[in-house]
C-alpha cells in the first residue's frame, strides 16, 4: 500500500485567457473531481490558491487549483503543505504531460520534472519529488520550438473530447488513489488507456 492522499493539486494558469488552454488540464481534473464529490472552490488568501474540501471514499482530501501561475506552483502548494501539516508522501500533483498523447492517463511515483515548471517549482521548494502524480497527455506538437505556443493554446475540440474521457478514466480510480492502494489503480488506468 501507498501513502493515503490529503491533498489533490491541479496544475494551471489562472484568469480566462488560460482556462481552455493544454497547460490547464490539472485544473480540469480538480473541478470535475470538485463536481463529482459536492465540493466548491473558494480563493484563500493564505494558500495563493482556490481550496475545496471533498470526501473520497471515506478520506478527508483537500483540492487545490494555485494561483500564482504556473512557474511558481509551489509557493501555494507548501503553503497549504505547512498549514495542515500534510506529508509530501500524501499529495497527488495532477499536470498536463507533453509525452503521452491527448486521451491518456499515467499515474506516477516520483521522478524528475521532465520540463514543466510546475513539477520543477513544486520539488524545488516542497522537500523533493516524493509525491504522486497523474499525468494528463495533451500530445507534442512536433518540435520543441512550438511547445510553448501548443500548451498555452486553446485545446482544439478533438483533443478536448480525448483528455476529457482520460479524465473520466482517472476519476474512476481515484477511490483507490486516494486509500492508498495507487499499484491497483495503476494497473486498471493503464489497462483502459492502453497506449504509451
Amino acid at each position: 500500500m501507498s501513502a493515503r492522499i490529503e491533498l489533490i493539486v491541479g496544475l494551471g494558469n489562472p484568469g480566462r485567457e488560460y482556462a481552455d488552454t493544454r497547460h490547464n488540464a490539472g485544473f480540469w481534473f480538480v473541478e470535475e473531481v470538485a463536481r463529482k464529490y459536492a465540493g466548491s472552490f473558494k480563493a484563500e488568501k493564505k494558500f495563493q490558491g482556490e481550496a475545496a474540501r471533498v470526501d473520497i471514499a471515506n478520506h478527508d482530501v483537500w483540492l487545490l487549483k494555485p494561483e500564482t501561475f504556473m512557474n511558481l506552483s509551489g509557493q501555494s502548494v507548501l503553503a497549504l503543505m505547512q498549514f495542515y501539516k500534510i506529508q509530501l508522501a500524501n499529495i497527488l500533483v495532477v499536470h498536463d504531460d507533453l509525452d503521452l498523447p491527448a486521451g491518456v492517463a499515467r499515474l506516477k511515483q516520483g521522478g524528475g520534472h521532465g520540463g514543466h515548471n510546475g513539477l520543477r517549482d513544486i520539488i524545488a521548494r516542497c522537500g523533493g519529488n516524493g509525491f504522486q502524480r497523474l499525468r494528463l497527455g495533451i500530445g507534442h506538437p512536433g518540435d520543441k520550438h512550438r511547445v510553448t505556443g501548443h500548451v498555452l493554446t486553446r485545446v482544439s475540440a478533438e483533443d478536448q473530447a480525448a483528455i476529457n474521457s482520460a479524465i473520466d478514466n482517472a476519476l474512476a480510480v481515484l477511490p483507490q488513489v486516494v486509500s492508498g492502494d495507487f499499484q491497483k489503480a495503476m494497473n486498471q488506468l493503464h489497462t483502459v488507456t492502453n497506449q504509451d
